[in-house]
């Protein structure tokens, strides 16, 4: 029960400014679009460059965001050819896109500072560019499949600045090279703006949603398999696998490997919608929705991650 609590407390914000977002929208006639382009090519990369260089990279945590952006595009293009005929619209597209991340930013994060030490809690955010990794290459040119043709996709891929952001703070890292405090502290002040603005896209999105006209419950449905159901169990599988046989990660690490797969539908997936006009509505209900169901699967799920490791 305190962890629940926890989580309420937590999460009441995110939902606040969600509400901010759609009351901006309708009574202030705030353009959804630039909001949106604000975050894919300005916040987001001085978000994952912020995160890269402030994290110590060793082999063993290297293996978190690569096995995630990995399975995040293996499962995304697996159910873009599952559903790809199954609308006439770009919905099979943000349907593939959604099913390969989640909410770890936004939402994540502050989970993980709730429920992790310091340390373990720096992890979680390194690895959580595997997600904005994926949104910005692979899950982008999935989306942007539904409304643009291959080639388009590859030169909207290839012009995205967090790719070159993550490179370049990538490198940097690994070569020593450090940032002035002051610099660092200013990049860093991102990541509160990245959240909120992304939480009050969520809203915006909202604004187009009518009575019941947008509510797709095939897409529903299967987005919310994807991120709650298929997702824990897979990641699950893996750990199990590790534990037995691989032996490459620690107890730490495979819990955030497990909190990683919990977190709901990724606020993104409303931003590259409402960006590639694929479907923003339908998403933003679906993102709603599933952040909505997380107060209670997420203390639920911990406790169920928690009563199994025991038991093994």
């Amino acid at each position: 029960m305190n962890i629940f609590f926890m989580l309420l407390w937590k999460i009441l914000p995110l939902y606040c400014n969600v509400m901010l977002g759609f009351l901006a929208s309708r009574y202030l006639k705030i353009d959804r679009n630039t909001i949106a382009g604000l975050l894919v090519y300005i916040f987001g990369p001085m978000v994952v460059f912020s995160a890269t260089m402030s994290v110590e990279i060793n082999r063993s945590i290297l293996i978190l965001p690569i096995f995630f952006y990995l399975f995040s595009s293996t499962l995304g293009f697996i159910y873009l050819k599952i559903f790809q005929n199954s609308w006439n619209d770009s919905t099979s597209n943000i349907l593939a896109f959604t099913a390969g991340t989640g909410n770890t930013g936004y939402y994540g994060i502050a989970l993980a500072i709730i429920l992790f030490e310091p340390a373990v809690a720096d992890i979680f955010i390194f690895s959580m560019l595997a997600s904005l990794f994926y949104e910005s290459t692979s899950g982008f040119y999935i989306t942007a499949k539904g409304s643009f043709s291959t080639k388009e996709s590859l030169a909207k891929v290839s012009r995205l600045p967090a790719l070159y952001a993550f490179l370049l703070a990538f490198t940097l890292n690994l070569l020593g090279i450090s940032l002035p405090d002051s610099i660092a502290q200013y990049a860093g002040q991102f990541k509160i703006a990245f959240s909120i603005l992304g939480m009050m896209l969520l809203g915006i999105g909202l604004t187009g949603f009518g009575s019941g006209s947008n509510v797709d419950k095939t897409f529903l449905k299967h987005a919310l398999f994807a991120k709650h159901i298929v997702w824990p169990i897979l990641v699950c599988c893996f750990i199990l696998l590790d534990k037995f046989t691989l032996n490459l990660l620690n107890d730490d690490l495979y819990k955030v490997m497990f909190v990683f797969s919990i977190v709901p539908l990724a606020g993104n997936t409303v931003t590259l919608a409402i960006l590639l006009k694929a479907q923003p509505e339908k998403a933003a209900v679906a993102v709603l929705l599933s952040n909505m169901l997380s107060i209670v699967y997420i203390p639920f799920m911990l406790t169920l991650y928690e009563t199994v490791r025991m038991a093994v």
